[in-house]
């Protein structure tokens, strides 16, 4: 099992569109810079729950619109949201196209996986001349809410189980992604933008990323320590995201993107 698949194993959809606008709104933004008219086969790499399959669906209603994820509970989240499309359980880091396609969308998935200066060039292999790949990746990992994560995982009797599954730098630099792509592709752009998120609730900064990177950690747990450590984390993120005097919490995430055209033949 790679470790993408290992992550996603399991995901609740219910928890990670708790906060499905904020977790979308990347997703519009990656899509307003792809320059495509009619595509006739589109990929939504790492599907997810199908929500933004539905938005390449409005986008290009003509296309042959293929999603590809791991996750058994997402994949059936996805196909009842877009009966239209196909829809395909597999490992989205080897995953393989029968023929090239026009487009590679791939909205805050590829971080779980490793190698990005394999991945990225075969990825883009896997386009027709002239096709895009469009990326988008959380880049938040040197936040509190992600160091938190560590500094719970390293604290308590869960440490040595906890540490191999620590993700603390999955995303490289804007300018290792450009020496990565630069020599394959036609055109790149490539920018990061950082989202000021006003939550709502308690612990909402707990709640988002329970969705999300914290949960593989907790998955990995036996329901007494699964409690304990959830316990500990959501205290370093509750100081580290007070509530503002209006009662919601800020929690500024930061995000690259990628946009890349294959060189035509």
């Amino acid at each position: 099992m790679s470790q993408a698949e290992g992550a996603a194993a399991g995901w609740n959809p219910a928890q990670y569109l708790k906060f499905a606008d904020l977790r979308l709104r990347p997703a519009l933004d990656l899509l307003a810079r792809v320059d495509l008219t009619a595509p006739a086969r589109v990929v939504d790499l790492g599907c997810g729950a199908g929500n933004v399959t539905a938005l390449l669906a409005r986008r290009w209603p003509a296309a042959r619109l293929t999603g590809v994820d791991s996750s058994a509970e997402m994949l059936a989240r996805a196909r009842a949201a877009v009966p239209s499309a196909e829809f395909v359980a597999a490992d989205i880091g080897s995953w393989q196209p029968e023929q090239p396609v026009a487009l590679i969308f791939s909205n805050a998935a590829l971080h779980w996986l490793d190698a990005h200066e394999r991945l990225f060039p075969a990825l883009l292999d896997r386009l027709a001349p002239g096709g895009v790949l469009a990326v988008q990746m959380p880049r938040n990992h040197q936040a509190p809410s992600h160091r938190a994560m560590v500094e719970a995982a390293e604290a308590g009797p869960w440490a040595a189980r906890l540490r191999p599954l620590l993700r603390q730098n999955p995303v490289a630099p804007s300018e290792r992604y450009y020496d990565i792509l630069n020599p394959h592709a036609a055109t790149l752009d490539i920018w990061e933008a950082e989202y000021l998120q006003a939550l709502s609730g308690d612990n909402p900064v707990k709640e988002f990323t329970k969705g999300s990177a914290l949960k593989p950690l907790l998955d990995a747990l036996e329901v007494e320590q699964r409690a304990a450590f959830e316990q500990d984390y959501a205290g370093r993120v509750r100081r580290a995201y007070p509530p503002r005097a209006d009662g919601r919490t800020l929690f500024p995430f930061r995000r690259l993107f990628i946009v890349a055209t294959r060189r035509q033949a």
